[in-house]
C-alpha cells in the first residue's frame, strides 16, 4: 500500500488528523494551521488576544526548563487556579492577561503537534474563537507563495488505547478546522471539502453541539463549562497565532522563504 494515494496531493489546501499528519504537513512544509479546540488552540488565541506570548511545551519538565532558560509563567492544572498559579489550559484565565506575558504551555496535542511541525513550516493555531483571521493570515500566504496548507484536527487521546489506537475522534477540532477551511478560497481536497461541509451544517448549533459532545461533557462533569462555552464561540477574536522562534505571537504580514 502506499501512503500517497493519502496525501491529498495536487491541492492547495489539505485537511489531516494528528501527530502523524502533523508529521505529514512537515515532511511536505505546508503551512501548518494546528486546531485543537478544547482546549490548547482556544487558550492560545485567548492569549495572543490579549497581548501574551505562548511557548507550547510537550509536557510539564519541559515546560519548567523553558521557563529556567528562557523565562516565562508556567501554567498549572485547571483544577490547581488560582491556589498554585494563575494560567492553566482553560482559556479563561488568560483574559485581561497582562500585554508581553510569555507563558510556557504543555498540551499532550495541540503543543505536541506545534512541536512536530518543521522549524521552516509557517505554523498558525486556529480555533472557532479565531478561524475568519486565521483563514485570512492563511489566505494572504497563499497568494503570495507557491505553498499549500493543512489544517490539522489534533483529536484527543485515549487514556487506554483502543484496537484502533490512542488518538479519538474530537468533533470540535473538526468543526473548528472545518471554519479556517470556510474562510479559504482555494482549491480544497476532498477531504478538506467534506470537513468544511460539516462546519458549514453545524455553524447555527455550535455551542450546543460543543456543550454535548464528549470532550464537551467531559469538561463539564469536571466543572469547566464555562471553558466550553467561551470555546464555542465563533469568530470573537481577531488574533492569529503564529510561531516565530519557538514561541507562540501574534502574526504580522511577513512572507516565509519558499
Amino acid at each position: 500500500m502506499s501512503d500517497r494515494w493519502f496525501a491529498q496531493e495536487g491541492w492547495r489546501v489539505r485537511m489531516t488528523w494528528g501527530r502523524a499528519g502533523a508529521q505529514a504537513a512537515a515532511e511536505q512544509v505546508d503551512i501548518l494551521v494546528v486546531v485543537d479546540v478544547l482546549s490548547f488552540s482556544t487558550a492560545v488565541a485567548t492569549a495572543v488576544q490579549y497581548g501574551g506570548v505562548v511557548q507550547p511545551c510537550l509536557g510539564l519538565d519541559e515546560a519548567e526548563i523553558a521557563a529556567k532558560i528562557f523565562g516565562g509563567v508556567v501554567t498549572v492544572r485547571r483544577e490547581e487556579v488560582p491556589a498554585k498559579g494563575r494560567f492553566s489550559l482553560s482559556p479563561r484565565t488568560f483574559i485581561d492577561m497582562e500585554p508581553g506575558t510569555r507563558v510556557c504551555l504543555p498540551s499532550p496535542n495541540g503543543a505536541t503537534c506545534c512541536n512536530l511541525a518543521h522549524w521552516e513550516t509557517p505554523l498558525f493555531v486556529g480555533a472557532l474563537v479565531n478561524a475568519e483571521a486565521v483563514g485570512a493570515a492563511v489566505s494572504h500566504l497563499l497568494a503570495e507563495t507557491d505553498r499549500s496548507a493543512t489544517i490539522l484536527a489534533c483529536g484527543e487521546r485515549w487514556q487506554q488505547p483502543t484496537p484502533d489506537g490512542d488518538i479519538r475522534f474530537a468533533i470540535e477540532d473538526y468543526l473548528g478546522a472545518g471554519a479556517i477551511l470556510a474562510a479559504l478560497d482555494f482549491p480544497k481536497s476532498p477531504e478538506a471539502h467534506v470537513c468544511e461541509a460539516a462546519f458549514t451544517g453545524a455553524k447555527t448549533d455550535l455551542a450546543e453541539i460543543l456543550w454535548n459532545c464528549g470532550s464537551g461533557i467531559e469538561l463539564r462533569e469536571r466543572g469547566f463549562g464555562d471553558d466550553v462555552r467561551h470555546a464555542a464561540q465563533l469568530n470573537r477574536y481577531t488574533a492569529v497565532p503564529h510561531r516565530r522562534g519557538n514561541t507562540l505571537r501574534a502574526w504580522t504580514k511577513e512572507i516565509p522563504k519558499a
